[in-house]
């Protein structure tokens, strides 16, 4: 049975990239270009990391850019909370809307999102950016609640994929797509609110059918999650980042002496863990690469 130290090593050292963000989120490694894109939303901006370079602004103008994925193409899709929308960014820069609307109604502020090999995205919407005391965007509810949603990769069609969650947050899906996971943060503003990941089996028809383990996180709520390789799951939390095994097992914790929003793993072989948390961007390297990295 695999231990937390078969993934961390036995002396991984968790090292700072660099801080003054005012939230840091969203962290996506683009392989093409060797560089780790983060969010800083408060900011309104999206900034890049290279090894060589150190930290530089990628946008200056981000639309309040929460969550970043890469496509199957290279390309920069986004969840926008100032637009309300989620967008990709083509290969001269062109921004193209994917999705700011479900049955004319205006999402309330996508958060989150991943693309699957066959170019669907999925992305979640609460509405935190309507309540946030940090910053302010056009506009109230206007759906009257808090979705999981797909878009079509051919037709563009937008569709709830789940619809009881109270506050859904970060996602991610096993290395073969069959399964997928979906934090629930509804306890920031709830006090007996959600604060666990739920587990759904995926079928190829995206008809999702809740199969369990559901992890609960604390201190604080899960945010942003990531998969590994072997199927673990690495999860955000107020303390660090925890890890689960597949099947709901707690493996063990990498502190963070920040509160952690989210995670992407990049760099060589897939097996960097980048954490962006609170002010700061944060590293650790492990022993098994993320999912999708051969």
């Amino acid at each position: 049975m695999i231990t937390f130290a078969d993934l961390v090593g036995p002396s991984a050292p968790i090292r700072k990239l660099f801080d003054g963000l005012q939230w840091a989120e969203g962290p996506v490694w683009v392989a093409d270009d060797r560089r780790l894109l983060v969010s800083d939303i408060p900011a309104n901006r999206i900034l890049s990391w290279t090894a060589e370079a150190g930290a530089s602004i990628h946008r200056s103008d981000s639309s309040r850019a929460n969550g970043n994925a890469i496509d199957t193409k290279g390309r920069l899709v986004t969840c926008e909370h100032a637009t309300r929308r989620v967008t990709r960014t083509e290969a001269d820069g062109t921004i193209i809307v994917l999705a700011d609307r479900f049955q004319g109604a205006r999402f309330n502020s996508p958060n989150d999102l991943i693309v699957l090999r066959d170019g669907t995205v999925l992305f979640t919407d609460p509405d935190y950016a309507l309540l946030s005391a940090l910053y302010t965007i056009e506009g109230t509810h206007e759906i009257g609640g808090n979705h999981v949603y797909r878009i079509d990769p051919e037709s563009g069609a937008v569709t709830i994929l789940l619809a009881d969650f109270d506050k859904p947050n970060g996602l991610a899906v096993s290395p073969d797509e069959t399964l997928l996971y979906v934090a629930d943060s509804g306890r920031t503003h709830r006090l007996n609110g959600p604060h666990h990941v739920r587990t759904f089996s995926l079928s190829p028809r995206y008809e999702p059918m809740e199969c369990g383990p559901t992890i609960e996180i604390a201190p604080g709520v899960p945010d942003g999650l990531k998969i590994d390789s072997l199927g673990n799951l690495w999860i955000s939390a107020h303390d660090g980042v925890h890890c689960h095994a597949a099947d709901g097992r707690f493996l063990g914790k990498i502190d963070v002496p920040e509160i952690v929003a989210n995670l992407a793993f990049g760099g060589d072989g897939g097996k960097t863990l980048f954490i962006a948390a609170s002010t700061s961007v944060y590293a650790i390297n492990l022993e098994v690469s993320g999912a999708g990295w051969s």
